[in-house]
């Protein structure tokens, strides 16, 4: 998703998306990574379900048809956070104090954006469809159901693996005049993981896929590990190709970098997985909720 800039490229007949990240061929390429880089113990069901939870990573950036504009106003900001507009050591675990942080400090929180808090709450959906599925293993509507979620779930952690996702510097540097230097350099970074045509069998390779102690704060970590980045990509700008571009000579640094970003966002992702399925072993689902009753179990 190409954050807040206008681009000419039609998704679909009456789709535009001035915010896809990594590109739509990017989310399919390190989802089918992430859940390629999982360990066993995760139920073969999602494990196998690789291809249908890839389809569904590419579904946030289908909410931001021009036709459902109030799907479209909710969903933007889901999908970044700049780092810049609110001068403080931390933010908050919550996305309701972090909104009320912003209002204390002037800042509207729908223009700063939520993406970190995207990736906790859709853990943790993830997480109870897990609970649901270790009640009901053998309902098909709750397999579907968590492949759904990881779908979602791996957008959003994707995009928070993005560096021009986290900063008020999304497309260009901005000067004091507000002029732009090196514009359409998200588009550019963005369409590195199809331009170098990366393999979810290389992504996935010998990566680390721990559970994280403590979500939130393991998600912050990794947001401001990403926020550190932004210097970096610009001061590669002028070596980055477009998506498109056909006669780029490869750049070792550029290389480097994207293969190390789009490792990040597949481990990232992955973890994310691992610890919704763990944490779902210690939820608890009432008694009141009678899923064999009403499915037919």
């Amino acid at each position: 998703m190409i954050k807040r800039f206008a681009i000419s490229v039609l998704l679909l007949a009456g789709v535009c998306s001035p915010a896809r990240g990594w590109l739509l061929e990017g989310h399919h390429i390190l989802t089918l990574s992430a859940v390629a880089a999982l360990p066993d113990e995760v139920p073969a069901f999602f494990r196998q379900g690789a291809k249908t939870v890839a389809h569904l990573s590419i579904d946030p950036d289908m909410g931001k048809n021009r036709g459902t504009p109030q799907v479209r106003g909710a969903e933007y900001p889901e999908h970044f956070l700049d780092r810049e507009m609110l001068d403080v050591e931390a933010l908050p675990e919550s996305r309701y104090a972090f909104v009320k942080l912003c209002y204390e400090h002037g800042v509207s929180p729908e223009k700063m954006g939520f993406v970190p808090y995207a990736v906790n709450e859709w853990t943790e959906r993830l997480a109870v469809a897990f609970a649901e599925f270790r009640k009901w293993p053998d309902n098909p509507h709750i397999q579907s159901k968590c492949l759904i979620y990881a779908g979602f779930l791996a957008h959003y952690a994707e995009d928070m693996c993005q560096p021009l996702h986290l900063t008020i510097h999304y497309d260009g540097r901005v000067q004091e005049g507000g002029e732009k230097l090196q514009r359409g350099i998200h588009l550019k970074v963005d369409g590195l993981v199809q331009f170098l045509k990366m393999e979810p069998g290389d992504l996935s390779r010998d990566q680390d896929v721990t559970p994280f102690e403590n979500t939130m704060s393991e998600i912050m970590r990794e947001f401001e590990e990403g926020f550190a980045l932004v210097d970096r990509v610009y001061e590669m700008g002028p070596n980055i190709p477009r998506y498109d571009e056909e006669n780029w000579v490869p750049n070792a640094e550029v290389v480097a970098f994207a293969k190390d970003r789009a490792r990040a966002a597949t481990r990232f992702t992955a973890r994310l997985y691992l610890t919704a399925w763990r944490l779902s072993e210690r939820l608890e689902i009432a008694d009141y909720v009678k899923r064999e009753v009403w499915d037919g179990e």
